[in-house]
């Protein structure tokens, strides 16, 4: 695997990156559209758990944050593999971004669930919640916290990345 690493700090592309104003305007621009992602994606989870925007319909808020959410993440995914070739053997084995990796990893496959099992079309308070509509309730607010709790490790992961390297 190192020589394709390797490989990647070799070309042009890494060079103007590394040894160009490229890298602060990249890394800039990389920070700004996490934090885009960060916020649009806080903004439902904290609805999915009850704690924010309760009278905001989870299905509509889902539905106009999404496509923001995913402009900003592909943006911030472009942005992070040009910072990846300027030292990317460096950071292949740093341990903050193997975590940061991972935790984007594990916030997919939550969100993916979420998505393709739990996603209701509308979570409106009712008086009469009973049974199966509590359970989903309980099963959107998990999905919710821990979507919370990896995002929020992505983010201090991908802070010590610098450090670490």
């Amino acid at each position: 695997m190192n020589e394709i690493w390797y490989s990647l700090e070799a070309t042009e592309l890494a060079f103007r990156v590394g040894a160009t104003w490229w890298f602060p305007m990249i890394e800039s621009i990389h920070v700004l559209t996490a934090t885009l992602v960060l916020g649009s994606v806080f903004m439902v989870d904290l609805r999915l758990m009850g704690l924010a925007a309760r009278r905001y319909d989870v299905g509509t808020l889902i539905t106009e944050l999404v496509p923001w959410t995913w402009l900003a993440f592909v943006l911030a995914v472009v942005t992070g593999c040009l910072l990846f070739i300027v030292q990317a053997s460096s950071y292949a084995s740093n341990t903050a971004f193997l975590i940061k990796m991972a935790g984007l990893v594990l916030a997919g496959l939550n969100m993916g669930w979420f998505h393709a099992y739990l996603r209701p079309t509308s979570l409106q308070p009712s008086a009469g919640a009973t049974g199966r509509r509590k359970q989903w309730a309980h099963s959107h607010a998990t999905v919710g916290a821990l979507s919370l709790a990896l995002w929020c490790g992505i983010m201090l992961a991908g802070r010590w990345i610098g450090h670490l390297v």
